[in-house]
Parts: C-alpha cells; structure tokens; sequence
C-alpha cells in the first residue's frame, strides 16, 4: 500500500530539456471483456475524455504484476493514474472524470432526486446484475469449454433463474414506462446496466430474445452512446465464443481453483 502511494505522489507535470513543463496524461488501465471497464471505455470517449490507453489482460493475469500493483493494490482493472491521483473502481472512476470533466448533466444529474436515482441503481447492480450475468458468462462458456470442466446442469439452472429475476426486477423497477432508467436521457445507471447484460450475450444467451422492452431499451441505449462506439466496446465480448476456441486454457489454470469455488 505504501509503495502505490508513493507511486501516486508523484509529481503530476515532467520539465522537459527545454525548461518546458509537460502536463501527464490521464492513464487508464483497462481490459474490455470486463463489464466495468467497457462502461469506463465508452463514458471516457463518449465524453471526449483524453487519456492514455492502458492494456491489462485480466485472464492473463496481468492485474498481478508488480507494476500495475503500483497503480492499484486491489489488483482490479479499470484504474486510473490521473498524474498524482490513482483511484480504482469503475464507478468511482466514472462519477470523477464526470466532476472533472464537467460531462452533460443527463449522466450524473445535478438534481437530486434525478442522481439518486441513478445511485439506487449504481448500488443494487452489484449484488444482482452484475454477479448474475457474470456468473452465466463463465458457467456457459470459459468454465466448460475453455477449463473443460463440467458445469451441473442444476448449476446452470439456478443461474438463469438469478439471472432472469435480476433481469424483471430491472424492468419493472428501475426501468418501468421510461426510456431510460432516470428518464428521457441515458445515464451512467443505463450505461452500467448495458455493459453487464451484454455480458451473457456473449456466451451465447441472447437476453433480448423474448424480452421486447428490454430489447427497445438496448437499442435507445447503443443510438445514445453512438453504434460505433457501443460496437467497438462489445467487439471483443461479442467475439468470445470464437476466442474461447483458440484460448490456450494452460494461462488459466492459475485462476481456476479460485473460479471453481466462486461459481461451482
């Protein structure tokens, strides 16, 4: 913990040779098969947000190494080094680079009752969507056919009904008549929402399917952020099933102990 410290206390501007001073750049470190970097990625770039690009490779394990340990001793990506200011947590991350960077009202919103809203939503997510869908992602896919380990089928049963009573509970309460979970306009509440229910999408579980709300929210969702950026943030999620193929299962045996008991 001392050493991240003093890693983030360093001095957030370098003098060139010319005496000049040079302003660091806002690093963000990122892997976009994660849900919460994907909704860091796109609010960043949605928002016209400069930063540097950091590549962390989750599966790989590279959260471990001793130089991201530096930027984030939670070991969890996204994180930021915004010159001598190192925070980790995606929504953290996203409500600061909101005040920062003084971003649109509609996605933290000033009034009130409009960001409590949104909070509400920011704060049921981790214990229900976000567990959920993330949970149907590595039982459906990277459990049997990357670890080639056999799921329960009573395991993947329970799974869905989670997921499926998350899924009711975010129409019928957080998202109800609206276009969106606050209202007319996307939110970081929406933008969180999008990311982990696409994340069962990409083991093969088409969520939308039978759900026509659920499905016109997406949609209103993809046109607010913009297509080629929604798309672009889902590229490699929505590709997983083809990765998983050709994944060499050796670089996950270190995390698979760990996944075994989390999900089986």
């Amino acid at each position: 913990m001392r050493e991240q410290q003093a890693v983030c206390r360093r001095l957030s501007s370098l003098e060139g040779s010319g005496g000049e001073v040079w302003k660091m750049v806002l690093e963000i470190y990122l892997d976009l098969v994660s849900q919460p970097c994907r909704s860091v990625y796109i609010f960043a770039k949605k928002n016209g947000v400069p930063f540097e690009y950091k590549s962390v490779s989750l599966l790989a394990g590279e959260q471990y190494g001793e130089e991201f340990g530096k930027i984030n001793v939670l070991r969890k990506a996204p994180a930021i080094r915004d010159g001598d200011f190192c925070l980790a947590e995606s929504v953290a991350i996203m409500t600061y680079l909101a005040e920062k960077y003084k971003t649109p009202d509609h996605w933290f919103p000033a009034d009130l009752q409009k960001r409590a809203r949104v909070n509400e939503y920011l704060s049921w997510q981790h214990s229900a969507l976000r567990p959920h869908g993330s949970k149907i992602f590595w039982l459906k896919l990277m459990i049997p056919k990357v670890m080639g380990t056999e799921v329960p089928q009573e395991k993947m049963d329970a799974a869905l009904e989670d997921l499926d009573g998350s899924l009711k509970l975010f129409e019928e309460k957080f998202l109800q008549d609206r276009p969106f979970i606050v209202g007319d306009q996307i939110s970081l509440a929406d933008l969180v929402a999008i990311v982990e229910i696409m994340q069962p999408v990409g083991a093969g579980l088409d969520v939308f399917e039978t759900r026509p709300k659920l499905s016109a929210w997406r949609d209103r969702v993809r046109d607010a952020i913009g297509a080629e950026l929604f798309d672009e943030a889902h590229q490699g999620i929505l590709s997983s099933q083809e990765s998983a193929k050709s994944m060499d299962s050796s670089k996950l045996q270190h995390f698979k102990p760990r996944i075994l008991k989390m999900f089986l």
